[in-house]
């Protein structure tokens, strides 16, 4: 470094430089304890980033360069007077060391007995605890859990049981000691609570608590075995709690110790630009439909959505955010029928039958895991047979205080916990044998997705992130796209580092929005400029090759735990035994699941950030924003005049990608504008199309020709064997198909299974003009992103089985239902007097391939359609 630049004066001081497209000027920031900020400048030469593709495909951003420079571990400041953070840790850590070279139980056993806090709590008391664990008919191992609570010092969350203690003991400790005396005075010939110190006694519902909780922290010990279990656990709690001194509201942890020595560097990746050239993005994604038959499909369902207020109408329970009804079904059903829909295209091109084996992780938060799996029986596994899934529980977490790092806890052995990050998934999967399943069924890549995404496949992108993922041999691959100002989002990056040996590793990442202090990134309110605005949005839509992913999990260490962070902002609501609420600030630790990516960062002789992505093992896809994502994951609350995140928002990006089909479709309808003229009203109009209508646009687009749709019309099609050619809308149109995609058949393994193709609904509107009133816009009840709105009129059309319907040269006025029995053909005309119904039965020979149908073939880049009469 140049001799201008500032010295560094202490340990713990961090070193960024920017460079900015403002000022094309080096910056230099110096964090002190103090949170002082000094700064020098001086001009740097211009410079430029090459694209990992030719120039149609680069994805122009200014480099914004973050350079971080640490020349020792961070010293801290304990928040709080009387913990001693450096004591505690290294207690914790020495007697980790001491467990981690155990190598059967007995020795552990041995270990933990010889903790100072261990001894002072189970067996300085008059009575041995250990006679009073063996009356309540625990094994050796849950009692050994027990004590790595007490060694980790979280005693506390067994309650005080009794109220006769020694004065002389801290009030933590005498809630146990209370405990072993009460249950040693029990008489079991009288029964559990009979009799009891002083009257008390442990009653049932305390018994069934602490069975509870030696269920949760025998997870916590055996999933987080790799970096020590409980006490490895509240480790890393410690030393993540021991950073705050930077008042960092979120930290990470660096499995790596020597890269706190290393040059860091981060700069703003350069992208594929899916909506820059179609000719390689239509390219990419008939990749992604040729290699379907390799790919499998991941749902980290697991999250506790607690922002969403997801309620059981009738039982009051809380709900995960899998169950919100949205658009008429369930979010999980809209992840199935999205990945339906490129079965069924893959179906149409190459006429083979594809079911795509899906995992999804749960949790046990709010039942996620009991009603998960209860919603895939009701709906008879969605036609693909229980072996295409693989369902895996992840663990709960105990939740901490941000002051000192003390579990939380509402009553006796009841700790508050939460799901442990969706970044849990890597290992538990591959605990779970899930990476096996899917080679079994001959997967070797994967697209993972969130629930509450509900545009995550809109269009080319998902195809086309797998199409480059498999076709490239890449190991992990992001779906990006532009940031919202503001947004609680995190960012993809491009990452260098350089290690003592001078070689450089660079690799595509994310840095969590919670993180951005940690790389000071944080904006200046008082400045419209943004440096997070250079980096495009990290949506947790992945392609993961899932032989590398297996090798990540399955390392014994803290790399299969990737990105573990303790995000200490939010508020932690619990209720106490007594009914009364509780909000401490706390966290939980957490894994990120992209952070998988940072396994796969490639090793350099030199630095060469400028056009390096395309010798890159990770790699970013980059669309608008509306076809890649649009959460549904808070609810809106009275009054809010934002609509980002919530299902309110994300049926207006819903809208706006239906106007885009249509309108270039020569289907004239009203444009949506910016959210903030719906606040106070609903849509211009609701249009709901099955996705396999497509899911491609230029597949959707050529079975609509021509036409209008009126503001405040209703437009709902449930079948992909559709043809629109000028047809006029004004007021409500819904088409439902018993039989959208193909038929149930029972297949060799005597599953239920839908045969596509086979048997499908079908319906033609030709020259048809459709008046009525439509939806009740003025109805206080209607919930449009629910699609549960009242109607004065409508017209609908009910297809059963194979049924088909044609409308041709007709007015359709007022209300009317059209219902059409399996293996029928109904024709709408104009009589003479009104309205001509034809009814009659499909020909045998054609039951199952219907009177007529669309005919898929690749054509080039593209997929082009023919219309077949028979």
């Amino acid at each position: 470094m140049a001799s201008s630049t500032p010295v560094l004066q202490q340990h713990n001081n961090l070193l960024f430089t920017f460079t900015s497209k403002y000022t094309n000027s080096l910056f230099f920031f110096n964090s002190y304890r103090d949170s002082s900020l000094n700064y020098v400048t001086k001009p740097l030469p211009s410079t430029s980033s090459s694209s990992l593709f030719p120039s149609p495909f680069q994805y122009s951003r200014p480099l914004v360069r973050l350079t971080r420079v640490t020349t020792a571990p961070v010293e801290y400041v304990p928040p709080a007077p009387d913990f001693d953070f450096h004591k505690e840790i290294a207690r914790l850590k020495d007697l980790k060391s001491k467990l981690d070279n155990c190598t059967n139980l007995k020795d552990r056993i041995r270990v933990i007995d010889s903790d100072s806090r261990v001894n002072s709590f189970f067996y300085s008391h008059k009575n041995s605890f250990s006679r009073v664990l063996d009356t309540l008919h625990l094994d050796k191992y849950e009692v050994f859990l027990l004590k790595c609570v007490v060694a980790a010092g979280q005693q506390h969350v067994f309650g005080d049981v009794c109220t006769e203690f020694d004065a002389t003991r801290s009030s933590l400790k005498s809630a146990f000691y209370a405990l072993a005396e009460m249950i040693d005075n029990w008489d079991v010939n009288e029964g559990i609570g009979r009799h009891g110190v002083n009257g008390y006694g442990l009653g049932i519902e305390e018994l069934e608590a602490l069975r509870s909780m030696l269920k949760i922290i025998a997870e916590v010990e055996r999933f987080y075995d790799c970096i020590g279990g409980i006490i490895g656990y509240q480790i890393m709690v410690l030393e993540l709690l021991a950073q705050s001194t930077f008042e960092r509201p979120c930290l990470s942890h660096n499995s790596d110790s020597s890269l706190r020595r290393d040059i860091t560097e981060i700069h703003p990746p350069n992208v594929l630009d899916l909506s820059h050239d179609l000719e390689y993005a239509s390219q990419a994604a008939i990749w992604g439909i040729e290699g379907l038959p390799n790919m499998g499909e991941i749902y980290p369902l697991g999250g506790s959505a607690d922002r969403l207020g997801l309620v059981d109408s009738n039982s009051g329970e809380c709900l995960p955010a899998a169950m919100l009804p949205y658009c008429g079904r369930t979010l999980l059903e809209g992840l199935i029928r999205d990945l339906q829909a490129r079965e069924y295209l893959y179906f149409k091109l190459y006429r083979k039958q594809c079911i795509t084996p899906v995992a999804i992780m749960t949790s046990a938060a709010k039942s996620n895991h009991e009603r998960v799996t209860t919603l895939c029986e009701e709906l008879r596994w969605f036609g693909r047979g229980r072996s295409k899934f693989k369902l895996f529980e992840q663990p709960l977490v105990p939740a901490v205080s941000a002051e000192d790092g003390q579990w939380l806890a509402g009553r006796p052995f009841k700790p508050v916990c939460k799901p442990g990050g969706h970044g849990v998934i890597w290992k538990l999967a591959y605990n779970e044998g899930v990476f096996q399943w899917f080679h079994d069924h001959g997967r070797r890549g994967a697209t993972v997705r969130q629930v509450s995404n509900v545009v995550a496949a809109t269009d080319v992108t998902l195809l086309a992130l797998a199409g480059i993922g498999l076709r490239q041999g890449k190991k992990l691959g992001f779906a990006s796209c532009k940031r919202n100002a503001g947004a609680t989002e995190g960012i993809n990056v491009l990452i260098e580092k350089k290690n003592l040996e001078g070689k450089w590793t660079c690799g595509i990442s994310c840095i969590e929005y919670t993180e951005f202090d940690k790389f000071g990134m944080t904006d200046n309110p008082l400045s419209s400029y943004s440096v997070q605005d250079e980096f495009p949005a990290n949506t947790n839509i992945l392609y993961v090759d899932l032989p590398s992913a297996e090798l990540v999990a399955s390392s014994n260490d803290e790399t299969s735990l990737p990105g573990m962070v303790l995000n200490v902002k939010k508020e932690i609501t619990f209720v106490d035994q007594f009914g009364s609420k509780h909000s401490v600030r706390g966290g939980r630790l957490e894994c990120t699941m992209q952070n998988l990516a940072d396994n796969f960062f490639n090793t350099f002789s030199s630095q060469c950030y400028d056009g390096v992505e395309d010798e890159l093992d990770t790699f970013i896809v980059y669309n608008e924003r509306k076809k890649v994502t649009s959460s549904a994951k808070k609810k809106r609350r009275q009054g809010d005049t934002s609509l980002h995140q919530t299902p309110d928002g994300s049926l207006l990006d819903i809208m706006r990608n239906a106007y885009d089909i249509l309108s270039h479709c020569e289907i004239k309808l009203p444009k949506i504008e910016g959210n903030e003229k719906y606040v106070d009203s609903g849509p211009p109009f609701l249009i709901l199309l099955h996705p396999a209508l497509g899911p491609l646009w230029e597949v959707t687009r050529q079975k609509f020709h021509r036409g209008s749709i009126s503001r405040g019309s209703e437009l709902q099609i449930e079948v992909a064997e559709f043809l629109w050619r000028d047809v006029q809308l004004d007021g409500s149109l819904i088409i439902l198909a018993e039989n959208v995609l193909g038929s149930p058949r029972i297949d060799e393994n005597g599953e239920t299974v839908l045969h596509y193709g086979k048997r499908c609904g079908r319906c033609k509107l030709e020259n048809v003009k459709i008046l009525n009133d439509g939806i009740d816009w003025n109805a206080r009840e209607n919930l449009y992103w629910k699609h549960d709105v009242q109607r004065f009129e409508a017209v609908k059309v009910i297809l059963h089985g194979n049924a088909e319907f044609e409308a041709v040269d007709v007015i359709l006025q007022g209300n009317h239902v059209f219902e059409v029995p399996d293996g029928y053909k109904m024709k709408i005309t104009t009589g003479d007097s009104g309205l001509a119904v034809e009814l009659k039965p499909i020909e045998n020979k054609l039951m199952e391939s219907g009177s007529w149908f669309w005919n898929y073939k690749i054509m080039g880049n593209h997929v082009q359609l023919d219309l077949v009469v028979l």
